[in-house]
């Protein structure tokens, strides 16, 4: 199939961007294009004007900043991977970048647009979620912030405002301590989507014991959601502790069944993977994390 017909502007700074998003209802932004052509080509997705925002500059960049570690909306997934200060000061989502699509499709797919997409099983969308990453849109002259739990309400379905342009993630700076990150997933082939996934960060003081853990669950349900895994918080977080929290705390998961993966089995995925990740994150911690 060819897609339906459409207009196509490229602006080069974002107030052109949000006027011609204003401008048309039916108007999408477009930036590496790996989900939305597709989606075009199968006329899934009939948009009659396409406002193509990678010639805006300012959406482009990964820096450090007092709010934490910007990357703007535009900026390609393969240069996150391969940023020293993502390794460092989000060593969650360094971990997680590796299993986004293919080295083609994450050079041309934009950070920001996985997380606009709002698919329950992006692998960055659900980094965002476990460390609380800050969302910012701008809509007309007006600057808007979500966070992930109030962002993602449903299976590509998301907050953000019609006419509104995502302008960059930020994400929490590194905490002090030995931080470590874990991020595992399970598909029928490699890069292809997930069938359950997860996250995890551990925080040990010097003794090694854990001050503070975060672990969340995609690909399971409608959308990410984080997992509240405080009782690690004062253990030496051994296999037997993190097992048992991971399983009191995955009692009340909602896990949909598909096509692709009953739901029975994606929530016991969803256990042993969320396992793995908090022992891969505990070991990376001990051995003293990713370099600060």
């Amino acid at each position: 199939m060819k897609p339906a017909p459409f207009s196509y502007v490229r602006p080069s700074s974002l107030a052109e961007a949000c006027d011609a998003l204003a401008s048309d209802p039916d108007a999408r932004v477009i930036a590496g294009g790996q989900t939305l052509v597709p989606m075009l080509a199968m006329r899934l997705a009939r948009p009659t004007l396409l406002v193509d925002v990678t010639a805006i500059a300012d959406l482009v960049g990964i820096q450090e900043t007092e709010a934490g570690i910007e990357i703007g909306a535009a900026t390609r997934q393969a240069h996150a991977l391969v940023s020293d200060l993502i390794r460092t000061q989000v060593p969650l989502l360094s971990k997680a970048l590796p299993n986004v699509g293919h080295p083609p499709t994450r050079a041309r797919g934009t950070v920001g647009g996985s997380i606009a997409h709002g698919d329950p099983s992006a692998e960055i969308a659900l980094a965002a979620t476990v460390l609380n990453a800050t969302i910012h849109y701008r809509d007309g002259d007006e600057d808007l912030e979500f966070q992930p739990d109030e962002y993602f309400i449903g299976p590509t379905l998301t907050a953000a405002p019609p006419s509104g342009c995502l302008t960059k993630v930020v994400f929490p700076k590194r905490p002090e301590g030995r931080v470590g990150a874990g991020f595992q997933e399970i598909a029928s082939r490699r890069s292809d989507y997930a069938f359950a996934s997860a996250g995890g960060q551990v925080v040990l003081d010097q003794a090694g014991t854990c001050v503070a853990a975060l672990l969340g669950i995609g690909s399971v349900g409608d959308v990410p959601v984080a997992i509240d895994v405080g009782g690690l918080v004062g253990t030496r977080l051994d296999d037997g502790q993190i097992a048992e929290a991971v399983a009191a705390a995955l009692e009340g998961l909602e896990v949909v069944d598909d096509l692709h993966a009953t739901a029975s089995y994606r929530k016991r995925a969803a256990a042993r993977l969320a396992f793995l990740a908090l022992v891969e994150a505990r070991d990376d911690a001990r051995a003293g994390g990713a370099a600060a």
